[in-house]
């Protein structure tokens, strides 16, 4: 078999509900080329690779997992890219779905990857630490609700599907866990720029109790820092709230 790594935040899931319901999700969306991120020990990837004309590959990066998945799956031999998620090149020329019970060490970090290839990711089906994912799917008004909300929701709707417990896994982590769907948004938002938007985004919030107005008064001029939505605070604006914003950034 193999050994669990604690540095890897390995947690491997055992619950075949749970994994049935991950795979009906991502069924729910036509898709040719498919990646999954942290295979581990196979609990997705048994099922996944036995979908019927689909081009599949998987990105791990324990060595030891990447050994016993070749020898317990033969089909995967050339199929495993032994590197870390945030390290890899595009894995696909054409569109491709991302799944994955993906490390929670580095969860934020894969979804801020994603959206560096927004283009060609049309649907991620993630399990998360429950906190993420409730901080990726949360709206405006919310207590969660931030950086990571706003830039998601900025290109892709999100769905919190359901929660997953913890004995659900081995071993099982400390914290809750949760499963989100990101399908890319049919019309892109309008914001004067992206670089706009996210520094936008990021410095409204870095202060995020503070009011709008003192929060971002570094982006834009005396006069229009007077208009009432300066009132706010971050998280009381949605995520086109941001976006018109940005057409007034000096």
């Amino acid at each position: 078999m193999y050994t669990l790594k604690k540095s890897l935040g390995q947690h491997f899931l055992k619950d075949e509900n749970v994994i049935t319901k991950i795979i009906e999700a991502l069924q729910q969306h036509p898709f040719t080329n498919l990646l999954e991120v942290g295979p581990g020990g196979g609990a997705l990837t048994k099922h996944l690779i036995t979908l019927p004309n689909i081009n599949f590959k998987a990105v791990e990066l324990d060595a030891e997992k990447v050994e016993y998945l070749k020898k317990t799956y033969p089909t995967l031999e050339d199929k495993i890219i032994h590197q870390s998620f945030l390290d890899i090149e595009k894995p696909f020329k054409e569109p491709f779905t991302v799944i994955g019970n993906f490390p929670y060490n580095i969860s934020t970090q894969i979804l801020f990857k994603i959206l560096d290839w927004k283009d060609d990711v049309p649907v991620v089906i993630g399990m998360f630490q429950k906190e993420v994912a409730q901080r990726a799917a949360s709206k405006e008004g919310s207590k969660v609700y931030g950086v990571l909300s706003v830039l998601i929701q900025a290109y892709y709707d999100v769905e919190y599907l359901f929660d997953v417990n913890s004995d659900c896994f081995t071993p099982p982590p400390k914290v809750q866990s949760g499963v989100i769907r990101l399908t890319l948004k049919k019309e892109m938002l309008k914001a004067k720029s992206e670089r706009a938007f996210i520094i936008l985004v990021k410095t409204a919030f870095n202060q995020r109790r503070k009011t709008l107005r003192n929060a971002v008064k570094s982006l834009f001029t005396t006069e229009v820092l007077q208009d009432e939505l300066f009132n706010k605070r971050a998280e009381a604006l949605s995520v086109e709230d941001f976006a018109a914003l940005t057409f007034r950034m000096s």
